[in-house]
């Protein structure tokens, strides 16, 4: 026994000991990555200019704060990196690389905001296109945000205005004998009609026509405003479209002809000596998470961009899927609204919409954070429609873009069923259901006259409950409402003037109602910090730091030493760390 009791001593004190030198091992570690981050900062030039490229499509936001793998740049990222450069005397300008992307006009409009504030710091953007090649006008209306505008020489400039068709498959269908049974709510919700016409309806191409009218005008007004010139002028440039880049530079919609180096080399002498260039997906990534840091009242900023679809996304920092997770996004706003130190929640929707029982989730969820005198206020992105509009009806105050698509008020439901297709290609098809309508959504056989009366009894209940949290939400009559719905969409100019949409401009604007309704001063220090949180190690250590100054000029160096391949590897690893009491695990064994 005496013997057992020894061995068993042993046994323990070396495991206690074990436990202790790897405790000490992380305490110089991470003391070690606090003095390299003190001497190093955060790793960027002394003197930069900032390489912007929008020559590809850009989501507005990403659902993961960060990623070991390197995400693309977003339209949020745009914006609060150049609202950083703003205030860092290092940087000294932009570089905007541009012209392919055929950027949505809200966009133009938010990166364009966001170019101006930056210009207001005293600093320069220069941009400069290999050819403007879409017809759309948001590739040039971001453009005219900078001071100079480079076109390579001899290339294409083919800004001319808005423009967009849809495909029909009601041919096709009817050619295979697949039968399309689609409730829509009401005339206006177009997204049906592929499916149902064989052409756009009288309602669709008016809803279109006025939304493409709202972006041609507020486009041509703005870069017309931005350029000096009337919007006369503009708009008959734009009219002998397309053309070439000696044409745009004669007409002033172009400063000077050059390729991409000559723009870049203008920069550098603008910056002067030393400057290097840094990508902005290199300085947001040094500067991300530092907005959560410091003094001052808490406004939680919650993203969301994409599908609303339910579940969880799980919060995967490889992950590059681009939905709205009810369950991420409602557990945000609950544990936002939780937190003493928050004043208000400003929440980010660019979504086309999604799922019924989804958005309903996330609109309880703000409901519940204004019930306990949160308030809530959404910047909407360049799209914010049915489902996106849904969970934004009950926000105290809704921003919009003038280019935003929004409203859609409506409902649609259905399916196209190809059990006659499937038989004229020779596959057979067949199934059993127990229950009169347990095939009622089966792909195989049309709804039953009973079933179909069932589906449109279900879509005129949500259409009308959709219907009715507008009009409480918005505080509008219930017939005003009725009017505005039928599935429309709006651009958020259209909207505003229809009280969907409460102001009209961009994440600043959204950002300054949120300070005056959480009664903090403009002056104010403020902290945006981000809900769901998802804390990496870096994040970890600096809350242990308290998040004095010394401790955030530590966790800057410590971005740039998290960035390096071997470190992220080690990080990896560390994330297999027990998580909280005892563990007997093993590492490297198969899983």
């Amino acid at each position: 026994m005496v013997a057992f009791l020894r061995w068993a001593g042993a046994i323990a004190a070396g495991t206690l000991n074990g436990i202790a030198r790897f405790v000490l091992l992380l305490i110089l570690v991470i003391a070690v990555l606090f003095v390299i981050g003190l001497a190093q900062g955060d790793g960027l030039p002394s003197n930069m200019v900032l390489a912007l490229d929008l020559r590809q499509p850009l989501v507005d936001s990403s659902p993961v704060n960060y990623s070991f793998g390197g995400r693309a740049v977003t339209v949020m990222d745009i914006v609060l990196g150049l609202d950083a450069a703003e205030r860092d005397d290092r940087v000294k300008g932009v570089v905007m690389r541009l012209g392919s992307a055929n950027l949505p006009i809200a966009q133009a409009e938010e990166i364009g905001t966001a170019l101006k504030k930056f210009r207001k710091s005293g600093k320069f953007v220069i941009a400069h296109s290999q050819g403007f090649e879409a017809a759309g006008l948001g590739d040039y209306l971001t453009a005219t945000a900078a001071d100079e505008i480079w076109m390579q020489p001899k290339s294409p400039f083919g800004t001319a205005g808005e423009g967009g068709g849809e495909l029909f498959l009601r041919g096709l269908f009817d050619k295979v004998q697949a039968v399309p049974q689609i409730a829509k709510r009401a005339d206006y919700k177009s997204a049906a009609d592929m499916y149902m016409e064989k052409g756009m309806t009288p309602a669709d191409r008016e809803q279109v026509t006025a939304l493409m009218q709202s972006w041609y005008d507020t486009a041509t007004a703005g870069a017309a405003a931005d350029r000096r010139l009337s919007p006369k002028a503009l708009t008959a440039v734009f009219e002998a479209s397309p053309q070439m880049a000696d044409d745009a530079k004669k007409a002033g919609l172009v400063d000077r002809l050059g390729y991409d180096d000559d723009a870049l080399g203008a920069a550098y002498g603008r910056a002067g000596q030393g400057a290097k260039v840094t990508s902005m997906a290199e300085f947001v990534r040094a500067k991300d998470g530092f907005s959560e840091y410091g003094n001052g009242p808490h406004i939680a900023l919650i993203e969301t961009s994409g599908e609303i679809v339910e579940g969880s996304a799980g919060g995967d920092p490889f992950s590059s899927q681009n939905i709205i997770a009810s369950d991420d996004v409602a557990r945000a706003l609950r544990t936002a609204a939780r937190d003493k130190s928050v004043k208000a929640i400003l929440l980010r929707v660019d979504s086309p919409g999604g799922s019924v029982t989804a958005s309903d989730q996330i609109l309880d969820a703000v409901r519940k954070a204004q019930a306990k005198d949160i308030p809530v206020v959404v910047s909407m992105g360049s799209v914010a429609a049915s489902g996106g509009y849904y969970i934004s009806t009950s926000a105290n105050k809704i921003v919009a873009e003038p280019g935003t698509i929004t409203g859609s008020i409506g409902v649609l439901t259905g399916k196209v069923s190809v059990g006659k297709s499937l038989a004229l290609l020779g596959v057979g098809a067949d199934q059993v259901g127990i229950g009169k309508n347990a095939l009622m959504d089966s792909s195989i056989t049309p709804f039953t006259p009973d079933q179909w009366t069932s589906l449109n009894a279900e879509a005129d209940a949500i259409y009308a409950d959709f219907k009715q949290k507008v009009s409480a939400g918005r505080k509008l009559p219930l017939d005003k409402v009725q009017d505005i719905a039928r599935g429309r969409v709006w651009s958020g100019a259209d909207a505003s003037a229809r009280g969907l949409v409460d102001e009209l401009g961009g994440f600043w604007t959204a950002a300054a109602l949120t300070r005056k309704l959480a009664n903090i001063a403009p002056d104010q220090h403020v902290v945006f910090e981000r809900f769901p949180r998802q804390k990496s190690l870096f994040q970890a250590i600096g809350e242990a730091l308290g998040g004095n100054s010394a401790g955030i000029r530590a966790m800057q160096g410590l971005v740039t030493l998290m960035n390096m391949p071997v470190v992220r590897a080690v990080v990896t690893s560390a994330q297999d760390l027990p998580r909280g009491g005892v563990e007997l695990r093993a590492t490297n064994l198969p899983r």
